[in-house]
C-alpha cells in the first residue's frame, strides 16, 4: 500500500484536491489514472479511501469513498533531544523514531550544543515521509526549537526522565518506564549536559536513567530510548 498525507482532510471530507507535487507523483511516476484508489491519511489517525476523479498534473481531484480512524495509544512519549553538530544525524533520528514511534518531538539547545538552529520545514518533511513509508496515520508534532532552561519552565504532567554521561546513581530506563503513562525524555549533546543543567533537571523532577553501559550518540541514545519505551508499551 502507499500511503499520502493530506492534512487538510477531516472525517467530513467528501472531495479534495492533491498538491502539484504529489498529483505530478501520483499521475506521472505511479501512472494512477481515473478510477483508481487512493489511500491517505491526514497525520491526525484518519485513513481515507479516496478514487480518482481528475487526472490534472497540477491539482489531481480525488472522491473519498471511506473513513477509518485508528486507535489512539494508551501513552504519548514526548522526546526532548539536542540537535546534533551534523544535521543528517538528527534527520536519521527523526526517521527512525518516527518509524518507531514518537508521538513529540522538541529540539533544545543546550549549552554545549554546537547547532543552535535547525531547519523545522527540513524536519517536517523528514516526519512526513517516514509516516508515510510506515504506513502510520499519526504525524509526530514538532515543536519549534526552544532553550534547556525555556523547556525547564514548562508545565509537564508526566513521568520525567533525564539520560545523562555524568556521575551518580542511574536505573535503567527499561525499570523505571511505566506501561500506559505519559512520559518525556531528555537527550542531550554530543558534550552531554552540563552540571546545572543536570542540577536543574533534578530541581524540576526528572529523574537520571541509563541507556545501557555504551556512551552512545545523541541520535543513538534518543533512539533507543524511543524503542524501549515502545517495547515496555507494547505487552
Amino acid at each position: 500500500m502507499q500511503l499520502f498525507y493530506n492534512p487538510s482532510l477531516d472525517n467530513s471530507s467528501k472531495q479534495f484536491f492533491f498538491t502539484a507535487e504529489e498529483s505530478k507523483h501520483i499521475l506521472k511516476v505511479l501512472r494512477k489514472k481515473e478510477g483508481d484508489v487512493l489511500h491517505i491519511t491526514n497525520g491526525k489517525g484518519y485513513l481515507f479511501k479516496a478514487e480518482i476523479l481528475i487526472t490534472d498534473l497540477q491539482k489531481c481531484k480525488a472522491q473519498v469513498i471511506s473513513t477509518k480512524k485508528s486507535i489512539p495509544k494508551r501513552y504519548a512519549l514526548h522526546l526532548a533531544v539536542a540537535p546534533t553538530k551534523m544535521n543528517d544525524r538528527y534527520e536519521w533520528f527523526l526517521e527512525k523514531a518516527t518509524e518507531i514511534g514518537v508521538d513529540e518531538i522538541t529540539p533544545i539547545i543546550c549549552e554545549h550544543s554546537e547547532r543552535k538552529v535547525v531547519k523545522l520545514e527540513r524536519m517536517e518533511r523528514v516526519l512526513q515521509s517516514a509516516m508515510k513509508q510506515s504506513l502510520q496515520t499519526r504525524l509526530p508534532k514538532l515543536n519549534p526549537p526552544i532553550s534547556y532552561k525555556d523547556f525547564m519552565r514548562q508545565e509537564m504532567d508526566s513521568l520525567k526522565f533525564i539520560a545523562h554521561c555524568g556521575e551518580g546513581e542511574k536505573m535503567e530506563l527499561k525499570r523505571r518506564v511505566a506501561a500506559d503513562r505519559d512520559l518525556v525524555i531528555l537527550i542531550g549533546p554530543e558534550g552531554d549536559f552540563s552540571k546545572t543543567e543536570i542540577s536543574l533537571a533534578y530541581s524540576k523532577g526528572f529523574v537520571p536513567v541509563s541507556l545501557g553501559n555504551n556512551r552512545l550518540r545523541t541520535e543513538t541514545a534518543a533512539i533507543v530510548a524511543c524503542t524501549t519505551v515502545v517495547i515496555i508499551n507494547s505487552y
